[in-house]
């Protein structure tokens, strides 16, 4: 298995000889809203696709954890053929097809496509009122003979439903979504420092991969600040966190 971070929560995952999008957002700098109410009123996304980036073009499905527009943008909707595989949650496909999308797969528990379990996870985009406002968010556990099990934990704080995952699931590795995103009111809405130490306390034999930093705007924590305070805490070895563009080769259970 090879992860590819694009920017932001994009991934590419290389999966049983396929090439697997997740949360494709393509547009160009600057050209975006900023997200509101925040800190600041910069413009999204706050920096350009990586330069060696290969596209959409060779990708044999896509996975959407949740239809926000930092997920899924209308550049990536008019680049991706509207007749691949694109995986959701039950709450999106009706909005995913209302953008022209003919073959979607919403997975309410898990399936099988080409050899490969695709399990939907939940997840809180915030807490209390915050979450509800936010809406509804998913992940994904995708699992193969052979292969790494990998969780794709999507948009969500550190909550039960992200810690039964681990322990149901035992991913070999987990991506989380840091950031700590957040508006001017209410608390963070993705992971913060100590939401991932905690998915390591929790199974310490996954290997975390943290994204969705310094690409939009209400994203308030670095990757120097979350490199600082995982050393702090001892547990830096245990999280790889990527530049944009950045190829991950993930090692078969076997040689683990």
């Amino acid at each position: 298995m090879k992860i590819q971070l694009v920017r932001h929560a994009t991934l590419v995952v290389r999966m049983n000889g396929l090439h697997i999008g997740v949360d494709p957002m393509m547009s160009p700098a600057g050209t975006l809203d900023p997200a509101a109410p925040a800190a600041n009123d910069r413009r999204n996304p706050l920096v350009e696709l990586p330069p060696h980036f290969a596209g959409l073009g060779n990708l044999d499905a896509v996975i959407v954890t949740h239809a926000h527009r930092d997920h899924l943008d209308d550049v990536a909707v008019g680049m991706i053929p509207k007749g691949l595989p694109l995986f959701c949650q039950p709450e999106d496909e009706r909005k995913l097809a209302e953008r022209g999308f003919q073959n979607i797969c919403a997975v309410r528990e898990s399936v099988v496509w080409n050899g490969i379990r695709l399990t939907r996870t939940g997840g809180r985009h915030g807490a209390g009122e915050m979450a509800r406002k936010m809406g509804p968010v998913s992940g994904f556990v995708l699992q193969s003979d052979g292969e790494p099990v990998l969780y794709i934990v999507g948009d969500s704080v550190w909550c039960p439903e992200v810690g039964e995952a681990l322990i149901r699931h035992k991913p070999d590795v987990t991506v989380v979504n840091a950031g700590e995103a957040r508006f001017l009111s209410g608390g963070p809405i993705t992971m913060t420092g100590r939401d991932i130490e905690q998915v390591c306390l929790t199974l310490p034999e996954t290997r975390v991969i943290a994204v969705h930093m310094e690409a939009w705007n209400h994203c308030s924590l670095s990757r120097k600040e979350l490199r600082r305070y995982l050393e702090e805490r001892g547990i830096s070895h245990r999280v790889h966190i990527p530049d944009d563009g950045e190829w991950m080769d993930i090692p078969r259970p076997a040689e683990s």
